[in-house]
């Protein structure tokens, strides 16, 4: 009997009784996803996209209810804009680049995460996680209607695995009852609690931190003394917590956090006269209407490796972090832009399997860096000792006047892409004078080009991009193509700014998920056919 985990807020893909519930025999398929949560659906819409069959696979019928993920950086939404959904969310979502951090009834100091112009994207929205999933699977209904052969379903949960020589073996669980399918590639984007994962025997490393925080989601209007940005308070006045945040989301829901301590008892803190009672003391007698709440503790762990053989982890199924810096959804769209292409080729027969390896040794790289800086911000927000907390507090009493003290006030190192420095698919950096954001292994930085935008002409494939020089519109290096995007920087400053640096001309080979792979001053297809060598894993 299959029980509902959570109340749905969007019921988008209900049960339908498929028809490899009637074969006599298991259906292999090219792709299974495991969750249509938004990494899942994410990671079916890059698959689709390239034309390879992918079934998604959840136990729910559509969307869960709750804020949970709030905040989407500016690089999540680069990804989602290239898998055709990144307007719809910004046109929902709530902008904001300027953040304010409180010490009791005082303001230490506030930053703006996005001082410049020339990108298409804000540093953050704010967009309740349901909207976001929304967003998503809309675009998977309009790439269906489109022929992509995307499936999805719901109500179908994965009871058993079992691991072979070139394929896994999946028994599903339905309301009409089981059936068996295969998988050629099976990729698990079931959550923290990945129940995938359990069935493997495969666990985590890492650490819990001894904390409990309350959210609620709370509708009111109140623009006029709460503005549109991130403020976060350490030790508020109100006494409702160790700490506080605050945000506001689109329909006028504003999402509180309160840090309330280990030692709690859950069930009576979430009594709804219990909740009010923080909201009433930390508003002020505002009037507010109170829409959702939950209690979460968090934990910085991930898995040794996100490849087992056939199966690969994604988000919250191979990583988990706090939740200040807003790291876990952003990260997990990471993954999906990461593994999308190399599994595509690997499909398709254009590149060697070790090039999957590469998605775990990336984005275990990445993990461990969202790990290392989400420890540091659970540490200053919650100090252990108390020798820590008289450092804290002192840090946050000199950061007031003193400009050097504000770097080391960490109320949560917000989420910026990771840089694959030194990554193994990396090629020549041989461009004299070019700028560190765009060197190789880093990702693309939009720029104003000729009344566009720069991101926006690339799409889901190698590409070079040359400025002020020239290259051949399409190479095809065996079986991949490679096009071309040529631009001019004389009329573009940014985009000098952030390509040539002191160079006078530019060439970047550009892989599928826009991170640059190699660099160089001109173009040379010998050297360019060597890094797209590089960057696929052919020895």
């Amino acid at each position: 009997m299959l029980q509902d985990r959570y109340q749905l807020a969007h019921k988008v893909y209900p049960y339908e009784r498929s028809p490899d519930q009637d074969r006599d025999s298991a259906v292999r398929h090219p792709v299974v996803i495991v969750g249509g949560g938004p990494i899942g659906v994410a990671l079916a819409l890059d698959l689709g996209q390239q034309n390879i069959p992918v079934l998604v696979l959840d136990d729910h019928e559509g969307i869960g209810l709750g804020s949970r993920a709030i905040c989407f950086a500016k690089r999540c939404l680069e990804i989602a804009d290239r898998y055709g959904c990144g307007e719809p969310m910004l046109e929902k979502g709530v902008v904001w680049n300027l953040g304010k951090v409180f010490h009791k009834d005082a303001k230490v100091f506030e930053f703006n995460l996005l001082p410049e112009s020339g990108h298409q994207f804000p540093a953050f929205i704010n967009l309740q996680q349901p909207y976001f999933e929304l967003c998503l699977v809309e675009r998977l209904r309009a790439l269906q209607a489109e022929g992509a052969p995307i499936e999805i379903r719901g109500k179908n949960s994965v009871e058993a695995v079992d691991v072979r020589n070139d394929h896994a073996a999946l028994d599903v669980m339905t309301p009409d009852g089981p059936y068996k399918i295969e998988a050629d590639w099976l990729v698990a984007c079931d959550g923290a609690n990945s129940p995938l994962r359990d069935m493997l025997g495969l666990g985590f490393t890492g650490k819990v931190f001894q904390d409990s925080f309350l959210i609620a989601d709370i509708r009111m209007k109140g623009d006029a003394e709460f503005p549109t940005e991130r403020w976060f308070w350490f030790e508020p006045s109100h006494g409702e917590g160790a700490s506080t945040l605050l945000h506001k989301q689109p329909d006028d829901i504003w999402r509180v956090d309160f840090q309330i301590g280990w030692d709690v008892d859950r069930t009576e803190e979430l009594k709804e006269a219990n909740v009010r009672r923080r909201l009433d003391a930390f508003l002020g007698g505002a009037s507010y209407e109170l829409v959702w709440s939950s209690i979460y503790t968090f934990q910085c762990k991930r898995m040794d490796s996100f490849r087992h053989d056939r199966i690969l982890f994604a988000g919250d199924a191979a990583h988990q972090v706090s939740p200040f810096g807003a790291r876990g959804a952003n990260s997990g769209m990471q993954d999906v832009d990461n593994l999308g292409w190399k599994l595509g080729l690997v499909i398709q027969g254009l590149a060697p399997e070790v090039l999957l390896d590469t998605y775990s040794e990336e984005r275990v790289y990445g993990a461990d860096e969202n790990i290392l800086n989400s420890t540091r911000s659970t540490d200053f927000i919650t100090p252990k000792t108390e020798i820590s907390k008289i450092f804290r507090d002192a840090v946050l009493t000199l950061a007031r006047k003193a400009k050097f003290a504000r770097p080391l006030v960490n109320s949560g190192r917000l989420s910026i892409p990771c840089i694959y420095d030194d990554g193994p698919l990396n090629g020549p950096d041989a461009l004299e004078g070019g700028p560190a954001v765009t060197r190789v292994g880093a990702p693309m930085v939009d720029a104003p080009v000729d009344g566009a935008w720069l991101l926006g002409q690339f799409g889901g494939g190698f590409c070079l991009l040359t400025i002020n020089t020239e290259a051949p519109e399409i190479l095809d290096f065996g079986g991949i193509p490679v096009s071309c995007v040529s631009v001019s920087a004389h009329d573009n400053p940014e985009l000098g700014e952030r390509y040539l640096g002191a160079a006078k001309t530019a060439v970047y080979l550009i892989r599928p998920d826009q991170h640059v792979a190699a660099r160089w001053d001109s173009f040379d297809e010998t050297e360019v056919r060597k890094a797209l060598h590089t960057a696929i894993g052919r020895t």
